[in-house]
């Protein structure tokens, strides 16, 4: 099933049987990445959550007409070789944890889970 479809028949949710391997550091609005602020995508059979713990972050996915301001306990849901970006709303705190099949993980000596 492509990203899209899987985006329009499950909205909100991860596929079934995906293993979270990997999370990076928390990031503020003035040590988010440059990368993560332009069009970049995950590889392929990775997903990954989005998760703002403080303030409001814009997550866009131009090729699905996309554009949402995340909040805590709402993640945003990164779908496997889809563009996309993010922009801080003004003061945020959030972190990316990544999702594959447990066969796909793959090994990460600074996985944070």
């Amino acid at each position: 099933m492509s990203s899209s479809d899987y985006q329009s028949r499950h909205p909100g949710a991860l596929p079934a049987g995906l293993k979270a391997y990997r999370r990076t550091d928390v990031f503020n609005e003035e040590t988010l990445p440059a990368a993560l602020r332009k069009s970049h995508a995950v590889k392929e059979g990775v997903w990954a959550l989005l998760h703002v713990l403080e303030g409001r972050l814009r997550y866009r996915v131009p090729s699905w007409n996309y554009d949402e301001i995340l909040e805590p306990d709402a993640p945003g849901i990164i779908a496997p070789q889809v563009e996309h970006f993010v922009e801080p709303q003004g003061k945020v705190r959030v972190f990316i944890e990544f999702h594959a099949c447990p066969e796909d993980c793959p090994p990460e000596p600074r996985s944070k889970l």
